[in-house]
């Protein structure tokens, strides 16, 4: 399976999608995945799983405001400049 780390500034609108039906109250401490990245850095991240990717969605206080935004309001994903569809990091 393909595991993909994504930043709060990458996210896509599926990947929202997916956060907010998995996580609707938000996570919580014993949802958060903690992991070491190809530079040795401490990464805590959320889960979420499609068929053939696992999604490590990078943890911040930027993205809990996201997640509560776009939870009220579709539209705030497609007025936000912040977030780049384009731009995922792969990790294997």
């Amino acid at each position: 399976m393909k595991r993909v780390i994504v930043e709060y500034a990458k996210l896509t609108k599926d990947i929202l999608d997916m956060l907010i039906d998995k996580y609707p109250d938000g996570y919580d401490y014993s949802d958060v995945i903690s992991f070491k990245n190809a530079k040795g850095d401490t990464v805590k991240a959320v889960e979420v799983k499609t068929e053939d990717t696992v999604y490590l969605v990078k943890i911040s206080d930027r993205l809990e405001n996201a997640m509560e935004e776009y939870a009220e309001d579709e539209e705030f994903f497609d007025d936000n400049d912040d977030f780049d569809a384009n731009d995922l990091e792969d990790e294997d």
